[in-house]
């Protein structure tokens, strides 16, 4: 069936099939993870995790195609917990009626559902009442929660090759959907797309308007720049991907460079970041590469976050902007980020070692018979209010040394203490 000319471009160039779908090849091409997927014929709950315009919709809608399931589609951030419960009524509704169809309940924006929104499909997606599949544009490890996350594959979706994208304005033109567009122009279209597919199509439907009102027979890369203006200077020809421009801001802090800090800053906000999630990216550079060398460092992140959600665009931005510099100048040190990521690693790995006996709490008199708490040393009855000698860690793991301060900012002065401790731990024999 022909597709209706009123129909938004993105709907009308949607893939039909698996094998239209442009891009992705790393999990939809032959032998990969969400080809074997569609193959296997059998349907499972996953995770899609991927930028804007990257095909997350798409996919989860050949899935539903490729398995005759049942297509739900809620959106986290207009829906809730109706929206799940009448999910659920329709799910169940199609398992037990005549034709017994699967069902896939898709939820784009997952990470905008709070804990309990997405504890609500645990149990039907154990029970196996239907698939789920989430899309998302925030890390999954921290925006879904485990238990969900535990019942889920994740698949990482690229954003859209240049070449990607030139397919699309071929499959636009094909369908005479747009005139014909100068190559200089179309160079500027796929570089202001930045990987978005469904920001390509919707540009491009709005010059095929603009185009057919001023009668013109080919889009040129001058009149593009009228039309579009300060949009198209932002996303000029050659310019970073988005996690490479937030990679690039992340390192320039790291190696105490405020004017490069700031232009990438500056480059990220220009180019259309929101700058909450500037604030949050700050607040973990101050957590991962600043640390105890400087703890106002993560004060003053949390501090310019709340500026700016108190000021909003553009007066917030300038708070922001000053924490930018501040963790750039401030000394660094990853010693607490790279202490924390041995112990979870250990903690993996390793057996649960019992708690010392020592150290084990004694409220009634049975755990106190049984010597819960027996031989503890209350360190503020000790000299300097410290016990020197006690063991903390257990069994097995007696000096285990995690945390080593580096030699920067307040850490200098931590080190002489943790120096000054290990030493009198030492001549107790620890």
């Amino acid at each position: 069936m022909a597709t209706s000319s009123h129909q938004p471009l993105a709907e009308r160039l949607r893939p039909k099939t698996l094998g239209e779908v442009i891009g992705q090849q790393h999990l939809l091409g032959a032998g990969m993870p969400l080809r074997i997927a569609f193959e296997s014929g059998q349907p499972h709950s996953c995770i899609l995790w991927g930028p804007p315009g990257t095909g997350k919709t798409t996919i989860a809608r050949l899935m539903a195609d490729a398995f005759d399931a049942q297509f739900l589609s809620i959106s986290a951030v207009l829906g809730g917990v109706k929206d799940i419960r009448e999910a659920v009524e329709r799910a169940t509704a199609a398992r037990d009626g005549l034709e017994q169809r699967r069902t896939i309940v898709f939820v784009d924006e997952v990470h905008r559902f709070n804990k309990s929104q997405q504890d609500a499909f645990l149990p039907h997606v154990e029970s196996g009442l239907f698939t789920f599949i989430g899309a998302t544009t925030e890390n999954p490890s921290f925006e879904v929660n485990s238990a969900l996350l535990s019942r889920a594959a994740v698949y990482v979706l690229q954003p859209l090759t240049e070449a990607d994208l030139k397919q699309i304005v071929g499959k636009a033109q094909a369908i005479d959907a747009v005139p014909a567009i100068e190559e200089a122009a179309i160079d500027r279209l796929i570089a202001y797309a930045d990987g978005d597919a469904r920001r390509l199509l919707n540009t491009l439907e709005t010059l095929a308007v603009a185009a057919r009102a001023e009668k013109l027979g080919q889009i040129t890369d001058e009149w593009l720049l009228r039309v579009l203006g300060e949009r198209m200077r932002r996303y000029d020809k050659g310019g970073e991907q988005f996690y490479d421009t937030i990679s690039a801001l992340h390192k320039s802090v790291r190696g105490s460079d405020p004017d490069a800090s700031l232009y990438w800053f500056v480059r990220m906000l220009d180019g259309g970041a929101d700058p909450r999630y500037m604030a949050r990216r700050l607040i973990r550079m101050a957590s991962e590469d600043i640390g105890l060398a400087d703890p106002r460092a993560l004060r003053l992140a949390l501090d310019a976050a709340e500026v700016y959600e108190r000021l909003g665009t553009p007066e917030g931005e300038l708070a922001l902007a000053e924490c930018v510099v501040y963790l750039a100048m401030a000394p660094k040190s990853n010693a607490v980020y790279t202490a924390y990521n041995e112990v979870r690693a250990l903690v993996r790995k390793d057996s649960t070692r019992p708690v010392p006996m020592h150290l084990r709490n004694a409220p009634t008199k049975l755990m106190k018979d049984l010597d819960y708490g027996k031989g503890y040393r209350y360190a503020h009855d000790e000299e300097g209010g410290f016990a020197a000698g006690e063991r903390y860690l257990p069994d097995g793991l007696e000096g285990q040394v995690f945390y080593e301060p580096v030699e920067r900012g307040l850490e200098i002065r931590i080190a002489e203490k943790l120096r000054e401790l290990r030493r009198r731990n030492a001549e107790r024999g620890q």
